[in-house]
């Protein structure tokens, strides 16, 4: 039986950063992987949907290369070649991440984990079971494509964000239910290839987690575009028996039948937390979420968990954080908890879209007395000569003490710009001071500035 310092039990983006700190820290390190290293980040979600999406972006550039006064002949693309595309990205980065395993002297262990009493881990594969010890075990099993009962997943016609990266051919119709990020995202690329495509959100508004503000924004934008939105609405049932599959979805106004090739379900992730040996080794779980501490101990001494199986935004910079976190405190050093509150969110469709803190209604029912700024990239030079227009910058500060209390974007470029708030915001920067910060221009980041100074009445350019 082999034995390390810590074995964790995952390599996604929580996973193997986690293994990567450890290893710095000096500990004797493994990592238990059943699939490919980097998890589904890496190989099926946040880096290959980006290929997809930069490909979109550039078939929308070249049909609409008029706007630019340049001429482009005998547009198309191939649908084939763009999904490989996006699996050699993928590919190449998981292999990346293999070198930093070895250049980290991180031993991998191939095969499906199950956690036992006493620190202990049993790994299979091919058929063959080989126990581990470690002084800790850290969980970090990661989501699926969680599924509902109207609407359950055959992989062909009802499909998960999985098969939506590896689909044969282009359907001519898609549904996609849900419009949080996975749904948003696939339902831009869809559409850019010339799919038509419905989005079906049971909530009053898209991307429902955003500003009020934003959500209204890109609906308009998606709208604009081709894409059917149907907000406050459900799907009930589905039919897969004809050749294509049929939705019945619930609306304010009554039922209506939707027809497509495919429907995509991107309502949400279910926590990989079934047969890993929890039971067994007693440690306590709520609401389908490993239950830890602010330093993601679990209630059994020398168990840690992190990522999407715990408590928190099921991000991938926030598993990462945890475990970088979550092995320091094992290290002995002094650690800040991690602030949940201060995690930017970001969607990558056209147009993108970045927050973090509070949004304008969620700081009013705080009781706030607040002052918000807002500057469209319509009055932004960049923007303008970018043709990219769409959108805005908005704030939201605390008008007693000046609090940068939310920021919201949507824009092109607005996931590289979010950055500043979350650092001016961890270092608990006023409006003022970010006032008096010089912006360079022409830049979309100047918007940022703009709109603070919009906050305080002070707005230049509008």
């Amino acid at each position: 039986m082999s034995k390390y310092d810590v074995i964790v039990l995952g390599s996604g983006p929580g996973g193997y950063v986690t293994a990567i700190r450890a290893s710095q820290l000096g500990f004797k390190t493994a990592v238990v992987e059943k699939e490919n290293l980097g998890g589904v980040c890496l190989n099926w979600g946040c880096i290959p949907t980006k290929a997809l999406l930069k490909s979109a972006q550039v078939f929308e550039y070249l049909k609409h290369a008029d706007d630019y006064g340049l001429k482009v002949n005998d547009v198309d693309k191939d649908f084939g070649a763009v999904i490989k595309r996006s699996r050699g990205v993928a590919e190449g980065m998981s292999k990346g991440v293999q070198f930093l395993m070895k250049k980290n002297k991180i031993d991998v262990i191939e095969g499906f984990g199950k956690l036992k009493a006493g620190k202990k881990i049993d790994v299979t594969n091919d058929g063959k079971t080989t126990e581990y010890s470690a002084d800790h075990i850290i969980i970090a099993t990661g989501a699926r494509s969680r599924e509902l009962p109207s609407l359950p997943q055959d992989g062909k016609k009802v499909i998960g964000y999985r098969e939506a990266m590896t689909l044969p051919e282009q359907p001519k119709k898609m549904i996609v239910v849900g419009s949080g990020a996975i749904g948003v995202e696939f339902a831009y690329f869809y559409h850019s290839m010339g799919t038509e495509v419905t989005i079906v959100e049971f909530l009053p508004n898209v991307v429902p987690v955003e500003d009020e503000e934003v959500s209204k924004q890109l609906e308009r934008n998606f709208k604009k575009s081709g894409i059917k939105v149907m907000t406050s609405s459900e799907v009930t049932k589905v039919d897969t028996s004809g050749k294509g599959v049929k939705a019945t979805v619930k609306t304010k106004k009554g039922e209506e039948v939707l027809e497509a090739d495919v429907i995509l379900s991107a309502v949400g992730i279910k926590s990989n937390i079934e047969n890993i040996g929890l039971e067994d080794v007693g440690i306590a779980t709520d609401r389908d979420k490993i239950l830890v501490n602010d330093y993601y101990q679990t209630n059994i001494p020398g168990y840690y968990a992190i990522g999407d199986v715990v408590p928190g935004q099921a991000l991938a910079h926030v598993a990462s954080a945890e475990g970088i976190l979550c092995v320091e405190k094992i290290k002995g050093m002094h650690v800040e908890v991690l602030d949940y509150g201060n995690i930017p969110g970001c969607t990558y469709c056209t147009p993108e879209v970045a927050s973090v803190g509070l949004t304008e209604k969620q700081a009013k029912e705080k009781g706030y007395d607040i002052k918000v700024g807002k500057f469209p990239f319509s009055a932004s030079g960049k923007a303008k000569a970018a043709g990219t227009p769409d959108g805005f910058v908005k704030v939201i500060f605390d008008a007693k003490y000046g609090e940068w209390l939310g920021c919201h974007m949507i824009g092109a470029g607005v996931t590289d710009m979010i950055a500043e708030a979350v650092v001016a915001r961890k270092l608990e920067t006023t409006g003022h001071e970010v006032l008096k910060a010089v912006h360079p221009h022409p830049t979309m980041s100047e918007a940022v500035m703009e709109a603070v100074a919009a906050a305080y009445d002070e707005v230049i350019h509008l």
